[in-house]
């Protein structure tokens, strides 16, 4: 290390995850119990600080791997928190990131492990510092983006039926959508394949499965919900 910049001020940067999930057709956020001081005990985000040796996207990707347990999940960075008095601790400037997971994927254990809980986004305590301001951010994000990027197979199984997929994107929106109008349009997508297996789990009469097929949509990805 050099003394380049020993006249000038040093401050902390850290990074907060906002994991979204989705599960009883409702969008969920996995927040805990703060475990440090200050703010012991508020409810807040996920985080933790930029190392030495790695980038704020590599200090990201090993919080949420820390968390999840999982690897290559739909990750983008939302914005970057610096106001003067954010942290009551130290001068700290934290870069937001959403990620988007399945929550069939996650291993329960961890919840406990690490103090964390799925809260639905309508039930969303208050959180430490300027967290609700990330998470509203993060939802301002994903509402754009959801209607140009097929972002909301990240919440889903592998094969789901259309009516899954349309409570995906009520809930993401933040409306109810006319179905037919929905189904029409899915239909027109050729990403979005049908296949030949029937769910009798969530559907009395059966529904058709469907599953999204990547190798397709980077071929051609210009998508318009």
């Amino acid at each position: 290390m050099t003394g380049y910049y020993g006249l000038h001020s040093k401050v902390w940067v850290a990074v907060d995850c906002i994991i979204f999930g989705f599960d009883n057709n409702k969008l969920k956020l996995l927040i805990g119990r703060r475990q440090m001081d200050p703010g012991r005990g508020e409810w807040s985000l996920y985080g933790g600080f930029v190392g030495v040796d790695e980038s704020v996207d590599e200090a990201a990707d090993r919080v949420l791997f820390e968390l999840t347990g999982l690897k290559h999940i739909y990750m983008k960075q939302v914005a970057t928190f610096g106001a003067i008095d954010r942290d009551p601790g130290e001068r700290v400037i934290s870069v937001a990131y959403c990620a988007l997971i399945n929550v069939k994927d996650y291993d329960t254990s961890l919840l406990e492990e690490h103090g964390v809980e799925w809260v639905e986004l309508d039930k969303l305590p208050h959180l430490y510092s300027d967290h609700n301001d990330m998470v509203r951010k993060a939802l301002t994000l994903l509402r754009r983006r959801v209607k140009t990027e097929p972002i909301s197979f990240n919440l889903l199984p592998d094969l789901f039926t259309l009516t899954q997929l349309q409570h995906v994107y009520e809930a993401i929106l933040g409306e109810e959508l006319d179905k037919r109008n929905f189904r029409k349009r899915i239909k027109q997508i050729d990403f979005i394949e049908k296949t030949e297996l029937i769910d009798k789990m969530t559907s009395k009469r059966g529904a058709a499965l469907y599953r999204f097929n990547k190798r397709m949509y980077m071929e051609d990805p210009t998508f318009k919900l």
